[in-house]
This record gives C-alpha cells, sequence and structure tokens, in this order.
C-alpha cells in the first residue's frame, strides 16, 4: 500500500553566525537526515527533548520553511517540485495544528470570520452557503462566534481544530496541541481529535514531548535526538519494549500513578548537546551509559527488523532486557480506584471510547 506520506533524507541546517562581509560561519544542524512515511488514517508520533527538532520536521513537511535536502512526497507527488498554485492546492489537503492557539488566531477577527477564510482563499463552498458551514464546524468544534480571546484555552484550541478541518484535508500536523491545556482539558482534546479520526479517516503527524499522551493516540512512534530519528516502531512495541538507550531513558521518565510499581529509573548525566556542534559518531554517545569507542567515530544507521522496528545502536543485541521501564498498566490501589470512579464515572466504557484517567491506553486500531 502506497504511503499518504513519504519524507526521505530531510536536512535542514539554520545560519546561527556570518563573517564581516555576510558568509554563513556556523549553522545549527536543526534536522539531519530524517526519514519516515504515515499511513492515510493513522498516526506517527514524533517525540523526543526539546530541540531535537520535532517542530521543524513538521513545518518542513507543509513547506513552511525549505529543506536544504531531502525530498517530501505527498500521495505520490513530490512537493519540492510544486509551484506557487500547486502548493496552495496541496495545503488544502495537509493543515497545521500549533501549540499556542492563542498565537494562531488573529485576535481581530470573531470565530466565523476565522473559519470562513479558508473557505474563501480555497473556493470550497460558495459565498451564499458559507455561513452554513462555518455553523457546521462551531458545532463540530463546540464553540460560538466570539473574539479568540472571550475563549478559554481549550476552546481556542477547539477553534484552531475547527479551522484545519474547514478545507477538508487528508493529513493534520499536531504540534505540541496540548501541552498548554491543564488535564482535564488536554483529555477532551485528545478524544475530541481520535473522534474527528474515526469519523474523517485523517492522518495526523503528532508533535509531543509526553510519552504519556503519545501512548494513547499513537500508531507508530519516531523517538528523535538532535535532529535524527534515533529509533522508530509500532506504539505498542515501543512502550513494551524500547530498544534505543535514549528511548529507555524518555520511557523511564513517565510518572505512573502506582507508588509501589518496580520500575527501572534511567538518569542521563550530562547535558544535551547542542546541535550548534554536535558530537561525532552516535549524536548520543556523550550521555549513554553503554558507550564504547565505535559509538564515538561511526554513526549507526537506522535497522530495521522483520516487524518494522527499526533502532540506530550499534549495541542493540546486546544491551540487557528493558523490562520494567514501563510498568504493565494493571489495577490501582482500592483509594485510587475510588478516586478514578468518582472522577471518571466508572471504568466501564473507557478506552477506545476516549481519555480516561486509568492510563489504560486504547485497544489496537489494526
Amino acid at each position: 500500500m502506497t504511503s499518504l506520506l513519504e519524507v526521505e533524507g530531510l536536512v535542514k541546517h539554520f545560519v546561527a553566525a556570518r563573517s564581516v562581509f555576510g558568509r554563513p560561519t556556523a549553522h545549527v544542524k536543526a534536522v539531519d537526515g530524517v526519514s519516515f512515511t504515515v499511513e492515510a488514517g493513522k498516526t506517527l508520533a514524533l517525540v523526543g527533548e526539546s530541540g531535537c527538532g520535532k517542530s521543524t520536521v513538521s513545518r518542513l513537511v507543509l513547506r513552511l520553511i525549505e529543506p536544504d535536502a531531502g525530498t517530501v512526497r505527498f500521495e505520490g507527488r513530490d512537493l519540492g517540485a510544486l509551484n506557487a498554485n500547486e502548493l496552495r492546492a496541496f495545503r488544502r489537503d495537509a493543515q497545521i495544528i500549533f501549540q499556542d492557539p492563542y498565537a494562531s488566531l488573529n485576535p481581530r477577527m470573531t470565530v466565523s470570520q476565522i473559519l470562513s477564510e479558508p473557505l474563501a482563499l480555497h473556493d470550497l463552498v460558495p459565498a451564499a452557503r458559507r455561513r452554513e458551514r462555518v455553523d457546521e464546524l462551531l458545532r463540530l468544534g463546540g464553540v460560538g462566534r466570539r473574539y479568540p480571546h472571550e475563549f478559554s484555552g481549550g476552546q481556542r484550541q477547539r477553534i484552531a481544530i475547527a479551522r484545519a478541518l474547514a478545507v477538508e484535508p487528508k493529513l493534520i500536523i499536531c504540534d505540541e496541541p496540548v501541552s498548554a491545556l491543564d488535564v482535564s482539558i488536554r483529555s477532551q482534546i485528545l478524544n475530541l481529535l481520535r473522534d474527528l479520526q474515526d469519523r474523517l479517516g485523517l492522518a495526523y503527524i503528532f508533535v509531543s514531548h509526553d510519552l504519556a499522551v503519545v501512548k494513547h493516540i499513537a500508531d507508530r512512534v519516531a523517538v528523535m535526538n538532535l535532529g535524527g530519528i534515533v529509533e522508530t516502531a509500532a506504539a505498542d512495541a515501543l512502550f513494551a519494549a524500547p530498544r534505543h538507550p535514549y528511548s529507555r531513558a524518555l520511557l523511564s521518565a513517565i510518572p505512573v500513578p502506582k507508588p509501589q510499581a518496580k520500575r527501572s529509573r534511567i538518569v542521563l548525566e550530562g547535558e544535551m548537546p547542542s546541535a550548534l556542534h554536535p558530537p561525532s559518531g552516535c549524536r548520543f554517545h556523550t550521555r549513554c551509559p553503554y558507550v564504547i569507542a565505535r559509538c564515538r567515530t561511526e554513526v549507526p544507521p537506522l535497522l530495521a527488523d522483520g516487524s518494522g522496528h527499526a533502532t540506530a545502536c550499534h549495541r542493540t543485541a546486546e544491551l540487557p532486557a528493558s523490562e520494567a521501564i514501563v510498568p504493565a498498566d494493571g489495577d490501582f490501589s482500592p483509594m485510587l480506584e475510588k478516586l478514578v470512579a468518582a472522577f471518571s464515572g466508572g471504568t466501564e466504557g473507557a478506552g477506545r471510547a476516549g481519555v480516561d484517567l486509568s492510563g489504560t491506553p486504547p485497544s489496537n486500531r489494526g
């Protein structure tokens, strides 16, 4: 089956300093050789520390910034070869939801005007029917017709989602869409995104550093470190048995509401290297507890096994088992069970119907 989106060898270096003559003298290697695919109706999560290049990748995919090298293909078309008119047409099929909804919404426009703008830009709906279409989007997002500043953070994010849906896209990039929201609103937005995916067959690229959120929404996960992907796998496989030392460290930091659960907490020593002067060889070797001489000089390739679980590590086969990094989902203590039931209305119907408080992931969507 042909992928909806194919990214191969994507590179983006930003000029950090110039000489007195204007020549670049230093570059930030924000993205360095990233490749992945996204299937229609599926969710790929890009995870990693702040500054690893996740958001830059999302903007490169939409050509909001231009790559230095690599190709992005959408439904088989090379986006780098599109002219201005073709690129505008592509933007109908691919939209983005930004991290800060207030900064991405025009404060001088009402919500109705914000939602009708893409309809007019792409000439999707006749002028006589735009009000009706806007009313549909308002009902879908559960918001009214006022100005953005009159809404709460969760409502503003719903407006941003409705705006992305206005042009009926096939792919939506969610760039940290819930990181600025409190936990109760976060679950509402995640449930909305999941429901829309089921109803409309949307594909998502979900950018996040919150692995607990990713566990609930992603079909596949790509772990990024200093501009490159170090591990990618199906979400269930990655959370059950992470292989790269960096992935294990990230997963071990997920808080779980089980004080007595036995788990292996991995604490990385030292600071994250700068993308301005990345280390040679494996870029994680300065903090890796399993580093050997080869790691300092040779870049490990991203190699996949028969199941599609790919890892960029020279010592993947030699590392100890990753048991007890993320405790298996199970029952809470009786006291916490009562608290969860009080806030969620019981555990019946939890799981695929929505994000609940129990931490139990939805069933496999196939």
